[in-house]
């Protein structure tokens, strides 16, 4: 169906003010963008950052009265809008508008990410079909294609992989499409549980190949491959977990990590874990260890 979309520019104080606003008087979706290429990788524990100039885009259904609503608006912000403007939305299927723009990903000699509704590219390579649903991953990122790539890099037939924050189940998918004989996945989220869940499926793996766990329930298994693309921060609270799900002599991978925070990392580590020359994508790096302790 048409939706009507009012589009605001405001800074960084005022904006929660005018999210709660918006959302107060009906809007169906609130979005807030960066209006000045201000980029923001990982806010600090306890922080919310937002840009200093801020794009709002707000949904609301197309029969509304655009002057009442913006007086409504206007009411519950307790001041005038700032700059905006109101505009109709084209009537799109858009969960397939999202599709057309998502395409074929190689990462490496022989793996593939390849959307499930799209003929893989090279039928003949490890081709992974995913969906990534609710869940973060679809390999277009540059953590997590660093991550594939480091995955078919690897000799993993028989191995036992842990994906540690496993978003849509990508990382350990691979692994088993790679030759592991089970991958754990673990998340804080239940969408990505049962994301990972579903893609596994779709990828014809048998239904014990990848269990899945919120962290507490997470089984002490000691295994031979570690994946988590997370951030810096949790990475460095979650070293003692992590070197406890590695066997000695297993193999870590970790990204999520901006170059200036890959030390700091390392140093959570490193009295467990013997690093590997660092892989980097844009701003972005991937860490791989061995486990010699």
């Amino acid at each position: 169906m048409p939706w009507l979309q009012l589009k605001l520019i405001t800074g960084r104080d005022q904006a929660p003010a005018l999210e709660d606003a918006l959302l107060d008087s009906g809007s169906a979706s609130v979005t807030l963008q960066d209006n000045a290429d201000q980029p923001i990788f990982e806010p600090a524990l306890g922080e919310t950052p937002l840009w200093d100039t801020v794009r709002i885009s707000a949904l609301y259904q197309a029969d509304i009265d655009i002057a009442q609503m913006t007086g409504l608006i206007e009411q519950l912000l307790g001041s005038a809008l700032p700059e905006h403007q109101w505009e109709q939305l084209e009537d799109k299927d858009w969960e397939r508008e999202w599709m057309k723009n998502y395409h074929a990903i190689r990462c490496g000699e022989r793996l593939w990410i390849c959307p499930s509704w799209q003929t893989p590219p090279e039928p003949d390579k490890v081709n992974l079909m995913l969906d990534p649903g609710l869940a973060f991953g679809t390999g277009t990122h540059p953590t997590t294609f660093m991550c594939l790539q480091w995955i078919d890099q690897q000799s993993l037939t028989d191995a036992t992989v842990i994906d540690y924050g496993c978003g849509s189940g990508v990382l350990g998918i691979a692994a088993l499409l790679m030759g592991a004989k089970q991958a754990v996945g673990v998340d804080i989220d239940p969408q990505a549980l049962l994301a990972t869940t579903e893609n596994a499926r779709r990828n014809q793996l048998p239904g014990d190949a990848m269990p899945v766990y919120l962290p507490e329930q997470c089984p002490q298994i000691c295994a031979d491959v570690v994946l988590a693309n997370i951030l810096a921060g949790p990475l460095v609270d979650l070293a003692p977990t992590l070197r406890d799900l590695t066997r000695l002599d297993g193999r870590l991978c970790l990204s999520g990590i901006l170059a200036t925070q890959a030390d700091t990392v390392v140093a959570a580590y490193k009295p467990w874990f013997e690093f590997e020359p660092v892989a980097q994508k844009e701003e972005w790096v991937c860490l791989s260890a061995r486990r010699v302790r």
